[in-house]
C-alpha cells in the first residue's frame, strides 16, 4: 500500500477545533442508533481529541470500556490530559496496520475519518472488520458533498472553491463524497442488519454562531491554505480569497449545508 498523505487539517490548534465542534447530543443519538449499549467494549477510531471516547464511554456504563486510537500522538497527548478515566484507554496507533493485538470489540465507531484517506478506506474497513467481534457493530460515519454546498457565494468564489476540493482529492487523499460510499462498504463485507441514516450536519442560516465562524475559517487557513492553489483568481493571492469567503460566510443571508450519512452493520454471527 502507498504511503498515507499528511493528515489534511494539521495544525497545533487542531485539537481545540475539534472539541469545539463536537456537539454531545448530536453524538450520543448517532450512537444510540446504531446500537451502542451498555456493557460494550468499544473502539473509538481516529478519536482525536478525545471528547467522542469520553461521551461513547457514558454510553457504555455500567459494566463498558472504550479504546480511543489516533495515529497523532499530540492528540492522544491531549485525549489523556483531558479526557482520561476509569474505563476510558487511548493508544496512538496505525489504523492502516494490523490491530489484532488489541483484541475484538463489540462495536466499532468511525466517524469523520474516512474522509480523510480516499484512496484507502476500503483497506481500513477491512482492517477494522478483523477486530469485531461476531454479532458487534460497526458504525461508519462521514459527509457527503462536503465543503461544497452553498448558496449566495460570488461566482469566483465559488470556482475557486471547487477547484480547491479538486485539488485536495488528488493531492491531499480527502474526498468530499465518502459519505455516499459507506454503505456499500458494509454490503460488500457481507454484515447483516444494514441500516442508513441521512441527515444534514451542518445547516447554516441567518447569524454566524461563534462554533461554526471559528470552525470554517479554520479550515480556509489550514487546509485550503495549504492544498497548494494558486488562485489566480484573486490579485491578492490566499488573503484576498480568505477576506472573500469571510464576507460571504458571515454575511446571514448566506445557505450553507452538508448531508451526513450515517451506516450501520453486524458481523455475521457464523
Amino acid at each position: 500500500m502507498s504511503k498515507r498523505s499528511p493528515y489534511l487539517m494539521e495544525s497545533e490548534e487542531e485539537a481545540v477545533r475539534l472539541d469545539l465542534k463536537t456537539d454531545q447530543e448530536r453524538l450520543k443519538r448517532q450512537a444510540r442508533w446504531a446500537g451502542i449499549r451498555p456493557g460494550m467494549r468499544v473502539i473509538d477510531v481516529g478519536c482525536g481529541s478525545g471528547k467522542t471516547s469520553s461521551f461513547l464511554h457514558q454510553l457504555v456504563q455500567p459494566g463498558g470500556q472504550v479504546l480511543g486510537v489516533d495515529a497523532s500522538s499530540d492528540r492522544i497527548d491531549h485525549a489523556i490530559k483531558t479526557y482520561k478515566e476509569a474505563g476510558i484507554d487511548y493508544a496512538c496507533r496505525d489504523f492502516y496496520a494490523p490491530l489484532d493485538d488489541l483484541g475484538l470489540f463489540d462495536f466499532i465507531w468511525v466517524r469523520f475519518v474516512l474522509e480523510y484517506h480516499r484512496r484507502h478506506a476500503t483497506h481500513i474497513v477491512d482492517n477494522l472488520m478483523r477486530i469485531l467481534r461476531p454479532g458487534g457493530i460497526l458504525c461508519l460515519i462521514d459527509l457527503d458533498h462536503n465543503c461544497l454546498n452553498h448558496y449566495g457565494m460570488p461566482p469566483r468564489l465559488e470556482k475557486a472553491m471547487a477547484e480547491i476540493m479538486g485539488l485536495l482529492e488528488t493531492n491531499a487523499d480527502f474526498d468530499p463524497f465518502m459519505g455516499r460510499k459507506l454503505y456499500s462498504f458494509l454490503y460488500d463485507l457481507g454484515c447483516e442488519e444494514i441500516d442508513v441514516q441521512l441527515a444534514a450536519h451542518h445547516l447554516i442560516v441567518g447569524q454566524l454562531n461563534d462554533i461554526d465562524a471559528y470552525n470554517w475559517l479554520r479550515k480556509v487557513e489550514v487546509a485550503v491554505q495549504g492544498s497548494g492553489y494558486g488562485f489566480p483568481e484573486y490579485a491578492g493571492g490566499f488573503g484576498e480569497f480568505r477576506e472573500e469567503f469571510q464576507t460571504f460566510f458571515t454575511d446571514p443571508r448566506r445557505f450553507t449545508y452538508t448531508p451526513l450519512i450515517a451506516c450501520r452493520g453486524v458481523k455475521p454471527r457464523r
